[in-house]
C-alpha cells in the first residue's frame, strides 16, 4: 500500500475555452453548435492550397479582455505561428497557435477552499485555432471526421504549478468557468466542449523543492472528471515511485467508467511540434487605446458585487455568494432593488421562488419572464400588508408568468388575494373568535400562550386567509390583555 501521506500533488492546468465569435478564427465560417457535420466549413478551414487566413478581430478583443480580468500584462506585438503535427482532425495538418508571444503574460486567478483563499498565478493565456472531431461511434470499421469545429478560435490559460490537490483545481476551474461566462467570451459549456481543461501532473516528495515528472491528461469533459482523474493519476503516480519504478512523460486519457486513466502515447516536447512563424498571417500590434476601451467594457465581477451586496445592501455572505454566481442573476437583481429599497425580501424572492422557477422549467435567468419591475412591485405589495408573502408566492407570482405585464395589483384583486388590513372590518372578527374558544381564552392567560396560534388560525380561516397575519396578531395580543 503506498504511503500517500508522504508526497505531494502538484497539478497545472491547460483550459481551452472558445470564443463566443459569430465566426471562426480566421475565416467567417460559422462556428455554431449542433449543424450537421461538415456543413460550416470552407476552402479556408479545409486547408485547401492558394487559400490565405484573416484575422478576427472579435478574437483577439475577447482574449484580451480575459487577460485584463486576471490581471495579465497584455502583450503589444504579436505573431502566430504554425505548430506542425498530424491529427485526423487538423486538415491542414498543422494549427495555427501563438507560442513565442503569448497575447496575454502573467497574471493571476483567486480561489476559495476550505482552507481558505490562494492566489493561482497564470503563466499565459494565448489564442489558437480548434481542430476538428473524430467520431469514433457513428460507423462501425471507420473514423468519422466532423470538420465544423476547425478553425473556431480558442483560448488556452495555461497556470503555472501552483495547485496542491483535486479540490484546488475544482475550485480554479470553477472560478475560470464562472469569469468566462461573467465576460461573455465563453458560454463555459464542458458538455458541447467548448470548455474543455488538460491537467499536468507530477507528485515529490514533501519538502522537495524540485518537481516531479509529470503526465498529463487531456480531454477532460467536466469539472467532476478533472477532479477525479487528478486523484486517480496522483495514486498510480505515487504506486510507480514507491515500487521504486520511474515515472514516464506521457500523455494520458481519463475514463470516466472506471475512474483510471491510461496511456495515450508518450509526450512531445515544444521542439517536436516545430514551431514557426505563420507565414500567411502578418504580425499585429496592439494599441492602448484598443486596450483601454476593452477594460471598460469589463462588468463589475463576482468578487466586488459580493463585497457591495454584503457591505452597502446588509446581505449574508451566503445570500451574496449565491446571488453573484451567474451574472444574469445578479444583473436581475440589481434591477429589482432600483424598484424596492427592501433588498433582504428582493434576495429571498431570487432564491426563493424565482430560483425554484428557472430550475424547474430547466431555463437560464436571462430567460426569466417576469420584468424586474412586476417582481418590485410584488414586494412592495406584501411590504404594504395588501398581500401575504404565501398568497404571492403561490397565487400572485404564477398568475404574474403568464400575464408578465400585467399590473400586479390588479391581478391580486381580481383573484381575491388583498388582505383585510382594516382595523373596523377585522376587529368584529377577532373578538367573535374569543368569544367562541372563551375557555382557551382563560387557559391562555393561565401562561398557555402557544394559544395564539389557534386564535390566529381561526381568525384566518374566518376571513379565507385574507386577514393581514401581521395586524390580526396585534389585535390578538391587544384583546388578550385586558
Amino acid at each position: 500500500m503506498e504511503n500517500t501521506s508522504l508526497y505531494e500533488i502538484v497539478v497545472g492546468l491547460e483550459v481551452h475555452a472558445q470564443l463566443l465569435t459569430k465566426s471562426k478564427l480566421f475565416c467567417g465560417d460559422s462556428i455554431a453548435y449542433g449543424a450537421e457535420p461538415n456543413t460550416h466549413v470552407s476552402p479556408v478551414t479545409l486547408g485547401h492550397p492558394g487559400t490565405l487566413p484573416k484575422m478576427n478581430s472579435k478574437a483577439i478583443e475577447f482574449a484580451i479582455k480575459m487577460g485584463l480580468a486576471c490581471q495579465s500584462e497584455i502583450e503589444k506585438h504579436n505573431y502566430f505561428a504554425r505548430k506542425n503535427y498530424f491529427y485526423p482532425d487538423l486538415p491542414k495538418g498543422y494549427q495555427v497557435s501563438q507560442h513565442t508571444t503569448p497575447i496575454c503574460k502573467g497574471g493571476f486567478v483567486n480561489i476559495k477552499t476550505p482552507e481558505g483563499g490562494k492566489q493561482i498565478r497564470l503563466n499565459r493565456i494565448h489564442m489558437e485555432e480548434d481542430a476538428g472531431k473524430s467520431l469514433h461511434d457513428v460507423d462501425e470499421a471507420n473514423t468519422c471526421i466532423d470538420y465544423n469545429r476547425a478553425g473556431t478560435p480558442l483560448i488556452e490559460i495555461v497556470t503555472e504549478p501552483d495547485l496542491r490537490s483535486a479540490d484546488e483545481a475544482f475550485a480554479y476551474l470553477t472560478e475560470v468557468r464562472k469569469l468566462v461566462r461573467y465576460l461573455q467570451i465563453c458560454d463555459g459549456n464542458m458538455e458541447e466542449g467548448s470548455f474543455r481543461c488538460d491537467a499536468n501532473i507530477s507528485v515529490r516528495k514533501k519538502g522537495d523543492i524540485q518537481l516531479g515528472t509529470k503526465v498529463e491528461v487531456k480531454n477532460l469533459n467536466s469539472i467532476r472528471n478533472v477532479k477525479r482523474a487528478i486523484e486517480s493519476e496522483a495514486k498510480r503516480l505515487i504506486e510507480i515511485l514507491e515500487t521504486g519504478g520511474t515515472v514516464k512523460q506521457q500523455t494520458r486519457s481519463f475514463d470516466a467508467n472506471t475512474g483510471n486513466t491510461f496511456s495515450i502515447r508518450d509526450k512531445e516536447d515544444a521542439d517536436d511540434y516545430r514551431y514557426f512563424a505563420e507565414p500567411d498571417l502578418t504580425p499585429f500590434h496592439i494599441q492602448d487605446e484598443f486596450i483601454e476601451r476593452i477594460r471598460k467594457s469589463i462588468p463589475v465581477l463576482q468578487e466586488e458585487r459580493i463585497r457591495h451586496y454584503i457591505t452597502v445592501l446588509s446581505l449574508s455572505e451566503y445570500d451574496a455568494a449565491v446571488l453573484t454566481e451567474e451574472k444574469e442573476m445578479s444583473d436581475y437583481f440589481d434591477t429589482v432593488i432600483q424598484h424596492t429599497d427592501n433588498y433582504k425580501g428582493a434576495a429571498n424572492w431570487m432564491l426563493g421562488p424565482v430560483k425554484s422557477w428557472l430550475n424547474d422549467n430547466n431555463k437560464e435567468p436571462a430567460e426569466f419572464p417576469l420584468p424586474a419591475k412586476q417582481l418590485a412591485s410584488v414586494i412592495t405589495l406584501i411590504d404594504a400588508g395588501k398581500i401575504s408573502f404565501s398568497a404571492a408566492a403561490t397565487k400572485l407570482f404564477p398568475a404574474l408568468l403568464k400575464n408578465p405585464e400585467k399590473d400586479p395589483e390588479q391581478i391580486a384583486l381580481e383573484e381575491s388575494l388583498i388582505q383585510q388590513s382594516d382595523i373596523s372590518s377585522l376587529e368584529p372578527i377577532v373578538d367573535s373568535v374569543l368569544e367562541k374558544f372563551a375557555d382557551k381564552v382563560k387557559e391562555y392567560k393561565k401562561g398557555k400562550k402557544g394559544l395564539l396560534s389557534l386564535f390566529v388560525g381561526e381568525v384566518m380561516k374566518q376571513t379565507k386567509g385574507k386577514a393581514d397575519p401581521r395586524l390580526t396578531n396585534e389585535l390578538l395580543l391587544e384583546k388578550l390583555k385586558s
